[in-house]
This record gives C-alpha cells, structure tokens and sequence, in this order.
C-alpha cells in the first residue's frame, strides 16, 4: 500500500508540475507577444463601411498590425472607435494620421496611416491606464461624398423653381431677340459692309497720320542740332545782357539810389498836378466843342429863333 501511495504522490506532483510549466509557458508567450505589440485607439468622425475586426492597419502601404475591436463610441453614435494593434518598432508619432482607404475599386478596405514627421515625440498617453489615441483625417471616399453632396445641394439651388423661370423667361428673350435680329438681315448686311469701309478708310487715315509723324520726327532731328546752336546762341547772350545790366547798375548805384529816395517823393505830387491839367484841357475841350466862337471871342452863342 505504500508503495502504491508514493506513485500517486509522483504523478500527481509530476502532473502539477506540468500544468505549471504549461501555464508558464502560455504566460510567457502572452508576455512576450504584448511586449511586441501595442494598442492604439482610433476615433473616425465617418462611416467605417468595409472596416471588420482582423482587417490590417498599414503604414505607408506597409501591413503593421491589424484591428480588434469596432464599436460606436458610448457617448456620440456618429462615431466610430476602433481599437487596433501594432507592431511596437512601429514609430507611431504624435502627428501620425490614420484614414479609411482602399485597394482599388473593389479591394479589401483597411486603415492607413501616414505622416509622422522624424522629429515628433512617439505618441504615448498621459495615463497608463490610458490607450494612446491616433488623430484621424477625412478619407478620400469621405471627401468624395462630401463634394458629391455640396454638387447636390448647389444643384437643387440653381434648378430652383424660381431659377427656371428665370431661364425659361431668359431664352424667350433670346429667341426673340434672334428674331428682330433676322427681321433686320439686311440692314445688318448693309451695317456690317459700312463698318467695313469705315475700318479701310481708318486704316488708310493711320497709315497717312504714321508718315507724316515720321517725317515730323525726320525733320525735328534734322533741325535739332541748329535749334541747340541757336538755344546756346541766346543764352550766351543773355549771360552778356545779365553782366553789362549788373555793371551798369553798378555804374549807377549812387544816382539810382538818389532816384528813389528824392525822385519817387516828387512823383506823387506832380501826378496830382498832372491829372488837375489833364481835368483842365477836357474842360477846356468840352467847352470848344459845344461853343467855339464864344468861348475864343468871349460872346455867347446867338440863339435860334424860333417862330410861333
């Protein structure tokens, strides 16, 4: 019986020994697998159709991890939280961008992420606890609907009631114009020939403006060089004038300085007398105009008899 009980003991502490190492072995690996992987979160403010859990988040075109959770966020359904895993030597920065794209028309659709400039710091959270959250940018399918919808509503605004009316009301004008302007056919075909004598007859008139501009100019240049001898002429001249005046003032600087102060005084004066004069000889005139005879042999004028 005791040996019996001592190969149970050894298989049961053989067996509890293996469960152990299994255990470790399997902890081990999750270690290990964790150290080799990180989670990231992911907020798109878009629909996420195409995305599935296990679908692959690349980085410039290259596979670095793969998505393991989609879920709408708690509090806003219009977005969309994907919780994704990548390979830890992946430099996830702090400007690193993720988007919705896709293969092709009809490939696989998948998260990419692009940027990540050399000298951003990796993205890391504030709290341990905390899963790091990678920003995203508008994907191209996203900016397509967009466009789409603006060229929508800009289209429903243009096409309005009220604007086809205006276009229905424009080409009835057209129209008619189109009409008034057929109606008249050849008072335009007469216009048009008219227009077309009056442009030959304006370039004849430039043409003959163009000579006699060129020939102006011709004999301006001609000419030039004689004027210059001429300008120089005078002004040599007038250098001489401006000296001999200067040494003539100079000459007379005494008896013109008498002038003005003794001669002007007696100017004002003989003025006076000369307008008394002046006021004389009209009355004088006036008098020999009216009565020659009298005013010369001291009688009055006889006057006219007039009979009753």
């Amino acid at each position: 019986m005791e040996t019996k009980a001592n190969y149970v003991l050894i298989g049961a502490f053989t067996l509890a020994i293996s469960i152990f190492g299994l255990l470790f072995a399997l902890w081990a690996a999750n270690w290990s697998s964790e150290r080799e992987w990180s989670t990231y979160r992911i907020v798109f403010n878009e629909a996420v159709t195409g995305l599935f859990e296990g679908g692959s988040v690349r980085y410039n075109g290259i596979n670095v991890g793969s998505i393991e959770h989609l879920r709408l966020a708690p509090n806003d359904p219009r977005k969309v939280v994907a919780q994704v895993r990548i390979a830890s030597d992946t430099p996830i920065k702090t400007d690193t961008h993720a988007k919705i794209s896709q293969d092709g028309l009809t490939g696989p659709t998948f998260i990419q992420l692009s940027g990540g400039s050399p000298n951003a710091p990796r993205l890391l959270s504030d709290d341990k606890d905390e899963i790091p959250v990678i920003a995203t940018e508008p994907s191209a399918l996203q900016n397509l609907a967009d466009t789409a919808n603006r060229l929508v509503t800009r289209m429903d605004q243009v096409l309005s009631e009220e604007n086809v009316t205006r276009i229905s009301d424009s080409l009835a004008n057209i129209e008619a114009l189109t009409g008034a302007v057929a109606a008249q056919k050849q008072d335009l075909g007469a216009l048009i020939v008219n227009a077309r004598e009056a442009s030959e007859q304006l370039k004849t008139t430039l043409a003959t403006t163009n000579g006699a501009v060129e020939r102006l100019d011709r004999d301006v240049i001609r000419q030039l060089p004689a004027i210059v001898d001429k300008l120089d002429r005078t002004l040599v001249q007038l250098e001489s004038v401006s000296t001999n005046a200067n040494a003539l003032i100079a000459e007379n600087r005494a008896p013109l300085a008498n002038f003005t102060q003794n001669g002007l005084q007696q100017v004002g004066p003989a003025m006076t007398e000369l307008r008394g004069l002046v006021r004389d000889l009209r009355r004088v005139a006036s008098r020999l105009d009216a009565n020659p005879a009298g005013y010369v042999l001291g009688r009055q004028q006889p006057k006219e008899f007039v009979p009753e």
